[in-house]
């Protein structure tokens, strides 16, 4: 009986594999598996891509926007700094050149006696 139980108990025959053959088969099948499993990716995949294409222009595009919007106030700031500094520049060349003309006043008032 322990013979008996050893037999069952034994491994089945292994049989010999031809590897040849089986690249065969396994090339055969690939051959026409990859090009439908692309076929099947592309129409089952289409409708993801357009979706995240469509939201990362959306995004970029509102990321373009709030860009260009603060470059404008930037600007907005830069030109009333400018016409502010132009205005005060203004006044100044007008404050001088006030300064520098004779004035009307002191022709008419008479001079000062040195004895006095």
């Amino acid at each position: 009986m322990p013979f008996a139980a050893l037999a069952l108990l034994q491994a089945p025959p292994m049989m010999p594999i031809d590897v040849t053959a089986l690249l065969a088969v396994f090339m055969g099948i690939s051959v026409v598996l990859i090009p439908v499993l692309g076929i099947t990716a592309r129409f089952a995949l289409k409708p993801t891509v357009e979706a995240l294409s469509r939201f990362f222009e959306r995004r970029g595009s509102e990321e373009t926007i709030s860009i260009l919007e603060r470059r404008m106030a930037l600007m907005e700031q830069q030109i009333e700094s400018i016409e502010s500094n132009v205005q005060r520049l203004v006044e100044m060349s007008e404050f001088h050149q006030e300064l520098r003309a004779p004035a009307k006043d002191q022709a008419q008032l008479p001079a000062a006696e040195k004895g006095e």
